[in-house]
């Protein structure tokens, strides 16, 4: 049996914290985990594991608690009812404590070898750095394995989203962003957003608060038993973003920081001083 957790181990600052949000990945789960494992353990750093259950009807919890009891760093926080994406990922990133914090999606859709590109793109001075299947389909040493009706939708939506406000951004739903520490904090503490929407939010509310983004392409695989209905879900962002201008218009998301215009860079661009 591990020795139980001091409490100042438990408060201690890590490296890295990846969260994981997850609604009845009891069968898909697994893979994940162990890569994940599997890559960090061999790396000189502290880091911790979160898996926000999201009111799970499956085996998830039972899945992953007998994984912790091989893997010390991973916990597990159940949520009694299904909020949604959104509110199982601000749950996660908000009880995180590294320095560095992802979230991730639970099929391993971005393995988590892709985490090195966004963290360069951290070093090189931006505040988030975000995944992007857009960017990395036009780049030939990059493998983007979509079903063709996904690829099509995105790109539609993605569309319209610039024309909501978000600009810069090619691929604002991949489900692998990397953020500063107090900048996941500042975000996510205001975020409101629980369904698929909430990328939207961040993105919103990062580019008026001035933060430096990252766009970097990784590598991404479409995974069999994904949850996402392309036009229900769609139809239902699109209310979320109207959601989000309505608090915006409240002067909910205020006072905004932003020191400098907004700033959205591509990784292969070279982040200003």
């Amino acid at each position: 049996m591990k020795n139980p957790v001091t409490q100042e181990e438990f408060y201690r600052v890590l490296d890295l914290s990846i969260v994981i949000p997850a609604h009845n990945e009891a069968t898909r789960i697994l893979p994940h985990l162990r890569s994940i494992r599997d890559n960090l353990s061999r790396q000189d750093r502290s880091y911790e594991i979160i898996v926000v259950d999201d009111g799970s009807q499956d085996d998830t919890v039972k899945v992953v608690r007998t994984f912790a009891k091989t893997e010390p760093a991973l916990r597990v926080i159940p949520l009694p009812t299904c909020m949604g994406k959104g509110g199982a990922v601000r749950q996660g990133m908000l009880a995180a404590r590294g320095r560095l914090q992802l979230f991730t999606d639970a099929d391993g859709a971005t393995a988590i070898t892709e985490l090195d590109r966004l963290e360069q793109a951290i070093r090189n001075g931006a505040d988030m750095a975000i995944g992007s299947r857009s960017l990395a389909s036009q780049q030939p040493d990059f493998e983007v394995n979509a079903r063709w009706h996904r690829s099509l939708l995105g790109g539609c939506f993605n569309a319209l989203v610039r024309l909501g406000g978000i600009q810069g951004v090619g691929d604002t739903q991949c489900g692998f962003k990397l953020f500063e520490r107090s900048v996941a904090r500042d975000l996510f503490s205001v975020s409101t957003i629980n369904g698929y929407g909430f990328d939207l939010e961040l993105l919103f509310v990062a580019q008026r608060r001035g933060y430096r983004i990252a766009e970097v392409p990784v590598n991404w695989t479409d995974q069999p038993g994904s949850k996402v209905r392309l036009v229900r879900d769609s139809i239902a962002m699109l209310r979320e973003f109207t959601i989000i201008h309505r608090n915006a218009a409240r002067g909910y998301y205020s006072p905004l920081a932003a020191p400098d215009p907004v700033t959205s860079l591509s990784a292969t661009a070279p982040i200003p001083e």
